[in-house]
């Protein structure tokens, strides 16, 4: 199998805030040291590692620093870490959005990126003509794209607006179309980062299912960024742990996950401290707490609590969570109108308390995502309103977790953990 990208030695340097050096002294230093004596620039040296937690002790910052890794053609590798590790940096290098500071990347054959929504759209012109637009930057001529314009129309689920200009698209709908294009443009190697995340789960499971064609079927080379660990582990074979902008850990993809789930710190309770009064809707708390005692035991129910402003009246509310396993596979999911079947609610502070019972739950590590959204259009609860907590084994109890006597899924239907919810203000 032959290699279809080589990264050697890939390092990115940031000033703080700046775009040059800062100072036009050090501009003529860099200049004058890099093209006139031909030296390496006299300023990669000073960086320091790239920790988002930590205060900085340079001007300078490393966003990646010395990344070696190949990836075989036909490979799909998942990329995965904290926000800040380096992840979307790197992709943008690879896609020569940005260029690194040292070293070099060799790539094999037409890359089609996805980066972020409307990556390489133009909001003036139409879908279809974004379409074509795009093709020709990834090299196809029009005969070919003609040739695949029906079947991309067709997946991307737009056909009724693919003539309308596409700063009237929604988010979820220029996500959709960007992908569609990506993916059947015959790109030799694709590169999505993270964007799935807008799309609703039918067309997320169809654009995981498409990215699996390519890579099996069409022997296509993946790389993949995404914090929905379950995506990363159904669709990619082999990942890359990022840390602080360094390669923390590489190898299958069940051990890569297993590394960044056992460093994350357990987030039990979440406060918005800025709340965006031009949102639609802010989540404002979240907490995850056993209903008595300190710690959480199999046996005791568990109380996820939290509280939401709705600053405009919305058709399709969604609020709840989703239920995750240590290897985030999704186990469940509870919606406010989960009894009443409502849709919307008035403008107002609420309160939810939800409740997962006892013996639902068998020992190990859970997390929660909060869902704080106007459906098919955007999520307001950003990727650190996830709460985490670990169940534990109650010596003393003699009732197993998933007893046959109890059935998960019909509770959940129900709406049996929805406790109550009511309007603070």
């Amino acid at each position: 199998m032959s290699t279809a990208i080589e990264f050697n030695n890939i390092s990115k340097l940031y000033r703080l805030g700046l775009v040059s050096t800062g100072t036009l002294s050090h501009d003529l230093k860099r200049w004058w040291t890099m093209n006139i004596k031909r030296e390496e620039d006299p300023y990669l040296k000073i960086g320091s590692v790239n920790d988002r937690s930590k205060a900085a002790d340079s001007e300078y910052v490393w966003a990646l620093k010395d990344i070696d890794f190949k990836v075989e053609q036909g490979d799909v590798v998942g990329i995965i870490g904290k926000n800040g590790a380096g992840k979307s940096t790197l992709l943008k290098i690879l896609s020569k959005i940005t260029a690194p500071t040292t070293g070099t990347i060799k790539a094999k054959g037409r890359i089609g990126s996805l980066l972020e929504v409307g990556t390489g759209f133009h909001p003036e012109m139409t879908g279809r003509e974004n379409i074509y637009m795009n093709g020709a930057i990834l090299g196809m001529n029009k005969a070919e794209i003609t040739l695949k314009l029906d079947e991309i129309v067709d997946f991307s689920g737009c056909e009724r607006y693919i003539d309308t200009p596409v700063k009237r698209y929604s988010s979820g709908m220029v996500v959709r179309l960007g992908f569609a294009v990506a993916a059947h443009l015959d790109p030799e190697i694709l590169v999505v980062d993270e964007v799935l995340a807008v799309g609703d789960a039918d067309f997320q499971k169809k654009a995981i299912g498409k990215m699996q064609d390519v890579s099996r079927g069409e022997g296509r080379t993946v790389l993949f960024v995404s914090h929905n660990m379950a995506s990363v582990q159904r669709l990619c074979h082999k990942g890359v742990l990022l840390a602080n902008g360094q390669i923390s850990f590489m190898g299958n993809i069940s051990d890569t996950i297993h590394n960044y789930l056992s460093t994350q710190i357990i987030q039990s309770e979440y406060i918005n401290k800025n709340p965006q009064v031009t949102d639609k809707l802010n989540l404002l708390w979240a907490k995850v707490s056993p209903s008595k005692g300190d710690a959480f035991y199999n046996d005791t129910p568990i109380d996820v609590s939290f509280r939401v402003r709705i600053n405009e009246n919305i058709g399709s509310l969604v609020i709840g969570f989703n239920l995750y396993s240590s290897f985030q596979h999704p186990l469940a999911r509870a919606d406010y109108n989960d009894i009443d079947g409502k849709t919307s609610l008035g403008i107002g502070e609420y309160e939810f308390r939800f409740q997962i019972p006892a013996h639902i739950l068998s020992e190990g590590d859970y997390t929660i995502v909060m869902d704080v959204a106007e459906k098919n259009v955007k999520n307001y609860a950003g990727n650190d309103t996830v709460l985490s907590f670990k169940v534990n084994i109650n010596e003393d109890s003699n009732i197993n977790a998933f007893s046959e006597n109890i059935d998960i899924k019909s509770s959940i239907v129900r709406g049996l953990w929805l406790v109550d919810y009511n309007k603070i203000h």
